[in-house]
């Protein structure tokens, strides 16, 4: 097996059983709320979702921070200096300055260790579908290729890792500058769900419009029945913003639809979660377009 470490941010959302299993990495990002910062580790302990959730549906505002260049350099350099390599798989950088930092800190740190292998990429992904996108590279390691082949393949498929999202409280995305106030009060007030996806620079885009939060849900399972490749085959990722019996909903369903035998669900982490707010419902795969 090829020895080189896979590290990553917290925005992946893999939680701390699948981390120690795929034996990566996880660089925590940072939020605030009630005026305390908190840092989003897998394992969630310095706030719970359920908790963190729970604030924001009572009112409270959260913000979020980038890993900064010295986070990162902290993280990377003892690694180096134990001889090993690394390839960062970071958040994508339409959505944060995460990938910026991680950049710097590389291009720093090759230059005194010249002597190791160290590589970034930008994963343009966000939530579970960079999850899953670390997920493919340690598959990848595991059948032996190297941090070059892995770094490649990465590059390769990363447009392949399709994000389908809904959310279900608009006024979030208002805040974050992602829609008007007024389309934010008249879907409210008629029900409409935003169907949203992360496109090919990394950015989250309205791509349409469902009626009612049922709908939206399908309207997620109809995109990648369209577009999954291979669906049965898959393991497909779901993330929640704390709406369990939604994400279990829709994992019944792509396996019904399309035969999935593996759906692995975790909770839309804070640092994303503080942008889209309680009930968002994402779905992750890989398809032939994004």
């Amino acid at each position: 097996m090829s020895d080189f470490v896979i590290l990553t941010d917290s925005s992946a959302d893999l939680g701390a059983d699948l981390v120690q299993q795929l034996d990566v990495q996880v660089l925590p990002l940072s939020f605030t709320i009630q005026d305390i910062t908190y840092h989003n580790y897998p394992d969630n302990h310095e706030m719970d979702p359920a908790a963190f959730y729970a604030l924001l549906r009572k009112g409270e505002q959260a913000t979020t921070s980038a890993i900064n260049v010295a986070q990162y350099t902290e993280a990377l350099e003892p690694l180096l200096q134990a001889g090993k390599d690394v390839l960062v798989l970071a958040f994508s950088s339409g959505l944060s300055a995460t990938y910026n930092s991680s950049r710097l800190a590389v291009e720093e740190l090759k230059e005194k260790y010249p002597d190791r292998k160290l590589y970034t990429v930008d994963t343009l992904c966000a939530s579970l579908g960079q999850g899953l996108l670390v997920y493919l590279a340690v598959k990848e390691r595991e059948k032996g290729k190297s941090i070059e082949e892995v770094r490649d393949w990465v590059e390769a498929h990363k447009l392949n890792l399709c994000h389908q999202f809904t959310v279900d409280d608009l006024h979030f995305l208002k805040r974050g500058g992602r829609i008007s106030a007024t389309t934010a009060v008249l879907g409210s007030m008629l029900q409409i769900k935003p169907v949203l996806h992360v496109d090919d620079e990394g950015h989250l885009i309205n791509i349409s419009k469902a009626r009612g939060r049922a709908a939206s849900l399908k309207a997620l399972v109809d995109k990648m029945e369209i577009t999954a490749i291979d669906p049965k085959d898959q393991i497909v990722f779901i993330s929640h913003g704390d709406c369990l019996a939604d994400a279990e909903m829709v994992a019944q369903m792509v396996k019904d639809r399309m035969g999935v035998q593996q759906v692995y669900i975790n909770y839309v982490g804070p640092v994303i979660g503080a942008h889209s707010g309680p009930g968002t419902l994402a779905l992750f795969y890989v398809g032939t377009e994004r």
